[in-house]
């Protein structure tokens, strides 16, 4: 992914990627900061299993606080009321029958907010992609570790 590439997502993903930067920021750097200081208190830093692995606390803290203030500052944050058609795009909730006769519901979300039991899937997951862009009445076919799936799309709701 480009540096300058846009991450779409629902203003509910941007919201909580902005309340893990602040937690990260207020209480986990404070914390880990804290901890390398007592560590450093105990004499010996070649030797020291604490300290190195305060160090390394930190070291992931503040990559994952680079990573998501990115993520902020590319994000564009997408309203799926104010989206409308017959075509799966980001944000759009898809009724799909499988195979089986069974209807699933899934919502398109970015990578932040997807949660599969909830029904939330990226739109950079296999079925993810294989839906934006199809019609309703469209039959797809995904490709998962488990075999081939197909679906059939029944509905778009953009709620």
């Amino acid at each position: 992914m480009m540096a300058s590439d846009k991450v779409p997502m629902l203003a509910e993903g941007h919201r909580k990627l902005e309340t893990e930067v602040r937690q990260l920021k207020m209480f986990e750097r404070p914390a880990v900061i804290e901890a390398i200081e007592i560590a450093r208190a105990h004499g010996d830093l070649s030797e020291n299993a604490e300290y190195h692995a305060a160090k390394e606390r930190q070291g992931q803290i503040e990559a994952m606080i680079l990573d998501m203030e990115d993520q902020l500052s590319r994000a564009m944050v997408i309203d799926p009321t104010t989206l409308s058609g017959d075509k799966v795009v980001f944000g759009a909730t898809v009724t799909l029958l499988d195979e089986d006769e069974k209807q699933v519901k899934y919502q398109l979300v970015g990578q932040v907010e997807a949660n599969a039991t909830q029904g939330r899937i990226s739109y950079a997951s296999p079925l993810g992609k294989a839906l934006i862009g199809r019609l309703v009445g469209e039959e797809v076919e995904v490709t998962t570790p488990s075999g081939e799936k197909y679906y059939e799309i029944q509905k778009l709701d953009f709620v």
